[in-house]
Parts: structure tokens; sequence; C-alpha cells
């Protein structure tokens, strides 16, 4: 049985622990950009981001990961990763956010780790789809996905101080997102179509450095749940409704108690008031820079958060490659 120090809330040093791991895995997928090999490049983010998690304080168990331990030989969930010291985590991991848009060299192709204490993450049971609205702070309360497309767009937009026609939405671009895309075009607002990577989505949504206002539509339920961590560290919210993809996948949701006309709001996916999130750019895109090489190294953008301190901060990293391969073991 546990003391009662191993409940302990992650300490705050875990912020800049966790941007080692997702450089790391940026390093390691950076070297596949534009080669057309997805699984290459993800396969070569997972090895690294576990390889530099084993050395983060924590007693780390992945509840998002790469999937069940018969279909992900790492980083699967249930997996227990960190040195074995330090609090009792949730760890939510995406090696990279985006494997298709680093396999082709297009933006917005991230690494993300996300915490919370242990027992806060939401356990979506094998519902792999959700349907998501996010917004950033200044929309917060502003949002209802039980209310159409057109009430959202103008309820931000009054919210936002802003006309309608101002206001982008995100979205996935994807055939089952044709009615959304009709709708949002038909209630004034502009579309920017994303192919991959709606994490980075939401969170540009939520950030004051780019022009989305908010992000919509039918993606991954993991992604969903790291969303919603980067959403209480930006003071932004995000409601989600589970999105079974079929009538097995539906059966098997009702059987695990799910409600399925049930919303779940920021709180829902993620509890508690001590989440961590972290990225690091592989690509260009509107929120971090891609990784960047020279003769003798390689730099890394990335972007950090701590929700109980509300701290957001940009870590730009220059790495020697004698060092990467020694330390890191990441051979660039």
């Amino acid at each position: 049985m546990s003391d009662s120090s191993s409940k302990q809330a992650p300490d705050r040093n875990l912020a800049m622990e966790l941007v080692r791991v997702t450089e790391a895995a940026a390093l390691a997928a950076g070297r596949w950009v534009g080669r057309g090999d997805k699984n290459g490049g993800d396969g070569a983010a997972v090895d690294a981001m576990r390889e530099l998690l084993s050395t983060v304080s924590m007693r780390g168990v992945v509840v998002i990961g790469e999937g069940e331990k018969d279909e992900a030989p790492m980083l699967y969930n249930g997996e227990e990763v960190g040195n074995g010291q330090g609090p009792e985590c949730d760890v939510a991991v995406d090696p990279i956010d985006g494997t298709t848009l680093m396999a082709e060299g297009r933006p917005n192709s991230i690494a993300v780790i996300a915490l919370a204490e242990r027992g806060a993450m939401y356990d979506p049971s094998a519902v792999f789809y959700m349907d998501k609205i996010a917004v950033g702070p200044e929309a917060k309360g502003a949002i209802d996905i039980d209310q159409s497309v057109e009430w959202n767009v103008n309820s931000v937009a009054k919210t936002k101080g802003i006309e309608v026609g101002d206001v982008t939405v995100v979205v996935l671009d994807r055939p089952r997102h044709a009615d959304l895309i009709a709708d949002i075009r038909k209630a004034g607002a502009k579309v920017r179509l994303i192919s991959d990577g709606d994490v980075a989505g939401a969170v540009a949504a939520a950030g004051d450095y780019s022009s989305v206002d908010i992000l919509m539509g039918v993606g991954g339920t993991p992604e969903g749940i790291i969303t919603a961590v980067a959403m209480k560290c930006m003071g932004g919210e995000i409601q989600g409704k589970l999105w079974p993809r079929n009538d097995e996948e539906r059966q098997k949701a009702l059987d695990a108690g799910h409600d399925l006309d049930r919303v779940l709001g920021t709180d829902d996916l993620v509890g508690g008031d001590n989440t961590f999130f972290c990225a690091t750019g592989v690509t260009n895109g509107d929120m971090l820079r891609g990784v960047t090489y020279r003769a003798n190294g390689a730099t890394t953008r990335s972007l950090v958060m701590r929700s109980k301190s509300g701290t957001i901060r940009r870590v730009e990293s220059v790495h020697r490659v004698e060092k990467l391969r020694e330390y890191a073991r990441i051979d660039l």
C-alpha cells in the first residue's frame, strides 16, 4: 500500500523535465520529415520518448498511449513510466500528433505529452472518436456543443467582440465534416481546414498568437483528453461527446457504462488542478516552428504549460550532436 507521500500532487519541476521528453521525440522524428514513411518516423519518436520518460521523477502510468500492449510494444496503455520516484501521475502521450503531416513534410506536426494527477484522466473505453468544440479563455463559457453551429459561432463572436465574418473555425478535412463545413460558412464564419493534428488546432484556437477562434468537429478521443490538459493550462474550454464509429463500438461504449448523450467538459476529461502540457514542433506550424538542423546539432522550439500556476513558456533549445548521442541516445 502506498504511503501518504505517494499521493502528493505533481511537483512544479516536472514541467521542465517533460520538455526534454518531447524534444527527444521531435529530434528523432525530424530526420523522417518528408520521407513518406509515417511509421518509421513515429517509431523513432516512440523510442526516443520512452527513453527520456524513464528519467523523469515520477511514477507514471500511460493512460492515453499507442494502444493496448499486444498492439504497441512501447508506450502502451497501462505501461508504467518514469524513474519510480516522486508523484503518481496519469500520462498521455502522442509521440507524433500528425504522423502524415510529418511524413509528407506538411505544417503542424508536433510531439506531445500531458500529465495529470493519478486517476484524473478520463477513460474512453475503446471509443476512439469524439465530437469536439474548443475555444480559448476569451470565449470560455460561450460554447455549447448541443447548440447549433450558428449559435456557437455567434456566441463566440459576441463574447470576443468581433464580427461573425472575422471568426475562423479550424476543422479536420474529412468527408464526415461536409455538413459541418457548410454550416460554418452558412453562419458567416471562415473555415480553416487541416489534414491532421487537431491538438495543435485546438491549442492554436486557445492561443492569442493565431487567427483561429474555434476548433470544431470529430477527432480522436485521446487527442481530446490531451487537448483538455492544454485547455486547463491556457484557461480555455473544450466540450466533447463520444462518437462511436459503428454499432459494435456503440455497444462496447454502452456496455462500459458510457452515456453517449453526455457532454464531457474540460474537468470531466481531466480532473485536478495540477496538470502539465508539453509540445515540441516537428514541422513548422501555427503553434511552433519545427526542428532545424545545422552541421553540429539541431534547434527545437517547445511550448511548456502548467495549469496550477497558469504559466506558459516557450522554450528554444540548441542541441549538440555528440551530447544527444551520448546522453539521450538520439542519433542525428
